[in-house]
């Protein structure tokens, strides 16, 4: 929406030769988004200059808009469509087009270290997901339900198997605002939980038996 607005009222954002957006704009990106991990504080300490390969939601959000059909490249910008100007006055329906490209259609192996899949499909995914995460849950815990092996194994060994899933499925489910991630520590002792938001019980309908059963109390 930040970006729908921005082009309303200052016209096509540019592209460079490569076709990334210019750095005017990825700098307005950064503070206006305000994305969680993503402040321009950290991104200029890390960057003299900002381009778009720096800013990841950005490179995402771009990809994202072009497959989704709501901008279009067009004379060394990128403009609105009338598709985006139509969701626009209607949220819910952008959020559930862009949620549909972003979880089921975006191919995000390529933002993985070694073009990485991930073996399984969304209606696994979002059952196991919905059940684990009532409450604070790990991605060692999620991956041990899906894939097996203990959750200390999945720690210690296994951070290749962790880091497909959180980029295929955990980070696309936060970054569509329906888990949110909870970082507790530093550096190697950095540990991810995270926990439905308001946003997954209004936005998904799943079958009855992927739903969270109550805990039997004694």
């Amino acid at each position: 929406m930040l970006t729908f607005d921005y082009i309303e009222t200052n016209g096509p954002i540019g592209l460079t030769a490569g076709k990334a957006l210019k750095r005017y704009f990825v700098e307005w990106a950064a503070k206006a988004f305000n994305w969680p991990h993503y402040s321009l504080e950290y991104l200029y300490a890390v960057n003299k200059v900002l381009n778009e390969v720096d800013y990841l939601p950005l490179v995402l959000l771009h990809d994202l808009l072009i497959s989704a059909k709501l901008t279009r490249h067009y004379k060394g910008t990128m403009q609105l469509t009338k598709l985006a100007r139509d969701l626009k006055a209607s949220p819910a329906a952008l959020w559930t087009h862009l949620a549909q490209h972003f979880l089921i259609e975006t191919d995000h192996s390529r933002h993985t270290r070694h073009g990485d899949r991930l073996v399984g499909d969304w209606d696994i995914f979002l059952g196991i997901v919905n059940v684990e995460a009532e409450t604070a849950v790990t991605e060692e815990r999620l991956c041990s339900v899906l894939f097996g092996g203990s959750e200390a194994e999945i720690r210690r060994y296994d951070y290749h198997l962790t880091a497909t899933f959180y980029i295929h499925v955990l980070r696309p489910l936060c970054w569509m605002g329906l888990l949110e991630e909870h970082r507790v520590g530093k550096g190697m002792e950095r540990r991810e939980f995270f926990t439905k938001t308001p946003l997954w019980h209004a936005a998904l309908t799943l079958s009855p038996d992927e739903e969270p059963k109550a805990p039997i109390l004694h």
